[in-house]
């Protein structure tokens, strides 16, 4: 199994992540949630792995735009992962995973160094 890098084209820090790893040669392929939609059976894996608060960007503007009362019926990791499949711009991106099945979120250059 290749890297495979889980995010959305115009993100910057998928921009730096997919600049990161072609300049360092580390092969991976890119799923663009926009185009191809967030695979649903990948989420579940994700939220069980790394759980849906380190998964839902709250920070990020998607977020922010959101109803109060949306944003107020995320409490658990079924609303979570409703509101993901609905809103693809809520997760936080990038999503990683590696060959081992280990999955990262976010930018981490050192990290993403290891993946040799």
């Amino acid at each position: 199994m290749t890297i495979r890098l889980y995010g959305i084209t115009n993100c910057d820090t998928v921009k730096k992540a997919r600049a990161f790893l072609g300049e360092a040669g580390i092969a991976h392929d890119f799923h663009d949630f926009k185009k191809l939609g967030v695979p649903q059976e990948r989420l579940q894996r994700w939220i069980e792995q790394v759980g849906w608060e380190r998964l839902l960007n709250r920070q990020g503007t998607t977020w922010r735009k959101l109803d109060a009362a949306v944003q107020a019926a995320v409490v658990d990791a079924g609303s979570a992962r409703a509101l993901m499949l609905s809103q693809p711009s809520v997760i936080k991106r990038p999503v990683v995973e590696t060959p081992s099945g280990e999955v990262l979120v976010g930018f981490d250059a050192a990290r993403y160094a290891q993946l040799r």
